[in-house]
């Protein structure tokens, strides 16, 4: 199938607005284009009704829960409201909670923190690190990359089996992979984790803005994501799910809001008694603009309608795998294989090139944002690249001058906001570099491979 059969598809709905969609940004070899966004699994752009709804907030900013005024109250309402906004965009059960958070590190981290004490964990290597790192305090088993997803459920099967079956034990696995955009069977893995008496937690970060996400119908116990891949702003995200492990753990952070009453003993120390709620983990004055943006990015994608945004990213995805298909020396890196099914995440290496020079060239030349690197998942990619555990490489770009091998790779990601026109220029670019080369000289400095002045 070539490019322009697959671009000649206009049985899928127009991108959803999107802000920054019109900037324009210089070119190494002289004049301006349009910014072509293309790192969305990093961060999406805010969906421009989300800022207009933020905007239109704005003049009636106040504090929540503890104040009076008309303001707090109107702000603690719509604060609350978000909150029952995320639980239906989530389908959640009737006693979960819904915490706000930072992000999904920022949940995930909270989630390890409340873990039960001698609590078995179990996570693949395949995770991000959001999902690989915060269980520092308990047994944790990591499992090798799969090959198939049938496989995948088949290693969690082995290794729950062998556990100590009296314990508390989670399991923690991704719902769409940040490197490889396949799909992960998210429903198998939680039945096979309540079969052996654990739960599961879903980091969502990249599956919830790509494909509708019922705890309920997965049957997971908490799920985590973050709303600037959500298409919010950043500094928000979430951790919702069964409230148990939550209410019996200390506060994530200690302080107001997190307390229902504090006194004074007869020796001087302190009693508290924390809430059983959702603000025993959101101590502080809450971040009300960023819970208000992930509500508004919720129901516009449900407004928009899942089927309409998976269409449409199915004929993204076909445009690019279709050119990329076409270049004999892009290797596009895959764990379950070309047919699985997967999000707008496509990561590649380019044969005689270094990856950081390839990014910086689409960049520098075209306008084109990717990212490149091992994408804060190191055993992942260096898994896909075959290399061995102990090779060095980077969250960023490599130490490795333009030509140079390096153990990095190339990410294009693109979601609900991308129109067409960046996705074809970014098919053209990849063609036109491989086949005639850098148009201009790159030097690398500081880590990054940089145009040279």
């Amino acid at each position: 199938m070539s490019v322009s059969t697959v671009a000649a598809d206009q049985s899928v709905c127009a991108p959803l607005p999107v802000l920054g969609r019109d900037v324009t940004v210089p070119l190494v070899t002289g004049g301006e284009v349009t910014y072509a966004a293309l790192d969305y699994a990093a961060s999406a752009p805010a969906l421009q009704r989300v800022w207009d709804d933020v905007a239109a907030y704005a003049p009636y900013y106040g504090s929540v829960h503890r104040g009076a005024g008309y303001l707090s109250q109107l702000s603690t309402d719509l604060f609350e409201n978000a909150r029952r906004t995320v639980e239906e965009f989530l389908d959640c059960r009737a006693d979960d909670q819904v915490v706000f958070t930072r992000s999904t590190t920022d949940s995930l981290n909270l989630l390890a923190a409340a873990l039960p004490a001698d609590c078995q964990v179990f996570v693949f290597e395949t995770e991000h690190h959001a999902s690989l790192l915060p269980w520092r305090d308990a047994r944790v088993t990591y499992l090798n990359a799969p090959r198939t997803p049938g496989e995948a459920v088949d290693t969690l099967e082995r290794a729950l089996a062998a556990r100590d079956p009296y314990g508390p034990a989670l399991v923690c696995v991704t719902g769409a992979s940040n490197v490889t955009g396949e799909l992960w069977p998210v429903r198998e893995l939680a039945a096979a984790a309540h079969a052996h008496g654990a739960r599961i937690v879903l980091d969502a970060a990249q599956l919830a803005p790509h494909h509708p996400v019922s705890v309920q119908d997965l049957d997971v116990d908490w799920v985590a994501f973050s709303g600037h891949k959500l298409y919010a702003p950043f500094g928000s995200g979430v951790l919702a799910g069964r409230s148990d492990w939550l209410r019996e753990a200390d506060p994530y952070l200690a302080g107001g809001g997190a307390s229902r009453k504090v006194t004074r003993r007869a020796d001087g120390g302190v009693d508290v008694e924390w809430h059983d709620s959702a603000a025993r983990h959101e101590a502080g004055s809450p971040n009300v603009i960023g819970a208000y943006s992930i509500a508004s990015a919720c129901k516009a994608l449900t407004e928009e309608g899942f089927d309409n945004l998976l269409a449409r990213e199915r004929h993204l995805i076909r445009t690019v795998r279709a050119g990329l298909a076409e270049v004999p020396e892009v290797r596009v890196l895959s764990l379950f294989g070309d047919d699985a099914p997967r999000v707008g995440v496509i990561s590649f290496v380019v044969e005689g090139w270094n990856s950081s020079h390839f990014a910086a060239a689409l960049s520098a030349e075209y306008g084109i944002g990717v990212r490149d690197g091992l994408f804060c998942a190191h055993p992942l990619v260096r898994t896909l690249l075959g290399s061995a555990p102990e090779t060095q490489g980077e969250c960023g770009a490599p130490e490795a001058a333009p030509g140079e091998k390096s153990l990095n790779a190339i990410r294009v990601s693109f979601g609900a906001g991308t129109p067409d026109e960046h996705v074809e220029r970014f098919v053209r670019a990849v063609r036109e570099l491989v086949r005639d080369g850098a148009r201009w000289q790159y030097r690398t400095e500081g880590g990054r491979c940089v145009p040279a002045v």
